[in-house]
């Protein structure tokens, strides 16, 4: 429990209503995913004698955040003197592309707000708490604090750890490859998702602000890195590409959708497409991710080759990791990267293997 927890006076028992509001309000702030990135998903819900009268979400960013969303559903405003606000996240404090929510709160006159989680950002954290307490309003901090976390775990290692979350997605035969060897692009890759495991792959990068890739998977692969078999945004693609090898016509350097190519030659930007020159040494994922962060790119999801996932795994610099596992045997090709953990879990789809780990 943190000191701001330790002042609230005001107790939300352990079953019921942390069970049933708060709750809600995670399931309310998750229609806002793939839309409100680089902001966190957050859900709201207002409640007067044990009746939902109101609910909200953050839809899409730069518009406006649950609370408003919330207490402007509600049908008869003078219910809202006698509610309690239950909110995924700690209200916002300051001015930024809408007012502060806080403000928003203690005008409406709410005398009780029930919060899942403070707010990393330190622009917030504690900040909009303040102002509602100085206010007189009665406020709770961590109810299902833990899955308020998880649901936007993008957006609290993006504040605290100051990079984007690195999720790493791989497919692999049964005995351990991730493809055939190839030279160049007259082979094939090797299939081996299938339709049910593609479509998951293309939900994971809608999710995900940006997508990686090493020259070797452009160069192999000629891919688009967009989201086709499943509904939203393409995440912004980057290339790690040293030797500025990626031909100019390739599906990359289309312009279509922004892409980042970090290189060390020296190399004009295109339009839709920067170039950013870093040295390759020991540090460069760490040098890659903090230029990242200072484009405020919350979340990038590697899919690939071996060696960039190696790099990742290597330098300790993930959070997550995807692995797809085929009844496939290769017996020569190029060697998957390892984990040296347990998966956390593990489902089956259509034949396929699909096992998530946390580092």
């Amino acid at each position: 429990m943190t000191e701001i927890q330790e002042e609230s006076n005001f107790q939300i028992p352990l079953s019921g209503v942390r069970g049933q509001y708060m709750s809600r309000c995670l399931q309310l702030a998750q229609l806002g995913g793939g839309h409100v990135a680089p902001n966190p998903m957050v859900g709201a819900v207002l409640v007067c004698d044990d009746q939902i009268i109101g609910e909200g979400f953050h839809h899409r960013f730069g518009e406006e955040h649950a609370e408003p969303n919330a207490i402007r559903s509600v049908k008869d405003p003078e219910l809202l003197k006698r509610a309690t606000l239950y909110v995924s996240l700690e209200p916002c404090s300051y001015y930024g592309k809408t007012p502060p929510c806080a403000d928003l709160i203690v005008s409406s006159r709410i005398p009780r707000v029930a919060i899942g989680s403070l707010d990393p950002n330190p622009k917030v954290s504690g900040k909009g708490v303040e102002i509602m307490r100085n206010a007189g309003i009665e406020v709770t901090i961590g109810v299902l604090e833990e899955e308020c976390r998880e649901l936007n775990k993008r957006f609290f290692i993006f504040q605290e750890q100051k990079r984007p979350y690195v999720l790493l997605k791989w497919a692999q035969t049964h005995d351990g490859f991730i493809d055939r060897i190839r030279t160049d692009n007259s082979t094939p890759a090797l299939q081996i998702s299938n339709n049910i495991t593609k479509q998951l792959t293309h939900k994971m990068r809608s999710e995900n602000q940006a997508i990686l890739v090493g020259a070797n998977t452009v160069l192999l692969d000629n891919p688009s890195l967009t989201v086709r078999n499943w509904s939203g945004k393409s995440p912004i693609r980057i290339a790690i590409d040293r030797q500025g090898r990626i031909p100019a016509h390739f599906n990359l350097m289309d312009g279509i959708i922004p892409t980042i190519i970090f290189t060390e030659k020296e190399q004009h930007n295109k339009p839709n497409v920067e170039f950013i020159k870093i040295k390759f040494d020991a540090h460069c994922i760490k040098i890659i991710l903090q230029k990242l962060y200072e484009r405020n790119i919350h979340s990038v999801m590697v899919e690939g080759g071996a060696s960039i996932l190696n790099s990742f795994i290597g330098a300790g610099l993930w959070d997550e990791a995807n692995i797809e596992i085929s009844s496939q045997q290769l017996t020569v090709g190029v060697k998957a990267p390892e984990l040296n953990l347990l998966p956390v879990s593990r489902q089956t789809y259509d034949g396929n293997e699909w096992l998530f780990y946390k580092k």
